[in-house]
């Protein structure tokens, strides 16, 4: 199982991350890992949140723009170029990453990244062929 990530596409104005955040905070949904990006007119926000099917439905009923996706969880190893573990058996296999963020607390001492990769299922197999280990549902709760 893959983890779901909700991408919302807010007004690139002062606020408007304020305002998600509160609104999710508001319904006790937190979240559990975050990237942003912004152009000259929006600003994509990523994040995987405690609850992903609930944060949907609030969301939906304050009118976002945002789409729910699946993503990849993985334990960056505690070693010398743990960076390039994850990285070249993705790119030996042909396989391409969207985008990289972590999470803002750790299950144990391991970072977690977030990969958002274009064959999600072909991925997973190529990092649990090289001993990576994945995180699933139990991102969900970390503190």
């Amino acid at each position: 199982m893959a983890v779901k990530q909700i991408s919302v596409m807010l007004g690139n104005v002062p606020g408007s991350f304020a305002k998600l955040t509160h609104i999710l905070d508001s319904e006790d949904i937190s979240i559990k890992a975050v990237s942003a990006a912004s152009t000259t007119e929006n600003s994509m926000v990523r994040l995987v949140v405690n609850d992903p099917e609930r944060a949907a439905a609030l969301l939906a009923s304050y009118h976002f723009d945002f789409e729910v996706t699946v993503v990849l969880a993985v334990e960056v190893p505690q070693h010398a170029g743990a960076m390039n573990a994850i990285l070249n058996p993705l790119f030996n296999a042909d396989l391409n990453i969207h985008y990289i963020y972590t999470t803002i607390n750790r299950i144990g001492k391991e970072t977690i990244l977030i990969l958002g990769v274009d064959k999600l299922e072909e991925a997973r197999e190529v990092l649990e062929q090289n001993w990576l280990h994945l995180i699933d549902d139990e991102i969900y709760s970390i503190p």
